[in-house]
């Protein structure tokens, strides 16, 4: 499965749509901690619907952004922001062993 392939093999990876302010608010925390992140616009794949459907199925929940860190979903836009200011999404980060 090729969403499985980008996300074990990238850090952080979310799943986007270019227009929703979540998927911005995701992009912004990370762009803050200064952490690289690999981010799939659903809105400008071919397979974007199809995609998005996958990601329904590997994490109950239709709605972008759909955020990925070490293969694993953490949620979407405001998760991502409450992880950090918990000062719990760096460690996330550190345990993959880069940011």
């Amino acid at each position: 499965q090729a969403q499985q392939h980008v996300v074990s093999h990238n850090c952080i990876v979310i799943f986007s749509k270019t227009t929703c302010p979540y998927c911005k608010m995701a992009k912004n925390v990370f762009n803050e901690i200064g952490a690289t992140y690999k981010v799939i616009e659903l809105d400008e794949h071919n397979d974007g619907r199809r995609l998005q459907e996958a990601l329904a199925q590997m994490t109950g929940a239709r709605t972008v952004p759909r955020v990925f860190i070490n293969g694993n979903c953490i949620g979407g836009g405001s998760d991502t922001k409450e992880l950090h200011q918990k000062g719990k999404l760096l460690p996330l980060i550190e345990q993959f062993g880069f940011s």
